[in-house]
């Protein structure tokens, strides 16, 4: 199935993105935080992909991407250094709302 990582980012997303919106939670507070630690890590790993897939040290199997591309790399693998971390970062502020709450 060609839109497998892209599905894959989308349910590892949704809930994460849905919740982020709850004022208890207060995820966006501190929005040049949350695009700071974004962006970072986004900017290492896509350097670090683009190199390692130029030199053919790995490859993404067209079997479960779409086949667009940017950079030499598909759009499914640059989405992953901005879903994953920004999923990341709401469940350790989710964890820190509710151990808050707990005491």
């Amino acid at each position: 199935m060609v839109y497998e990582y892209f599905i894959l980012l989308g349910v590892c997303l949704i809930i994460p993105l849905i919740k982020s919106f709850s004022p208890e939670i207060d995820f966006y507070s501190k929005p040049a935080r949350l695009v700071l630690a974004i962006l970072i890590p986004f900017f290492i790993f896509i350097s670090w992909d683009i190199y390692a897939t130029s030199k053919e040290h790995w490859y993404f199997n067209s079997n479960y991407i779409t086949g667009i591309s940017l950079f030499g790399l598909p759009v499914e693998e640059i989405m992953f250094f901005i879903v994953i971390p920004f999923c990341g970062i709401f469940t350790w502020e989710s964890v820190k709302y509710f151990m808050k709450n707990k005491s």
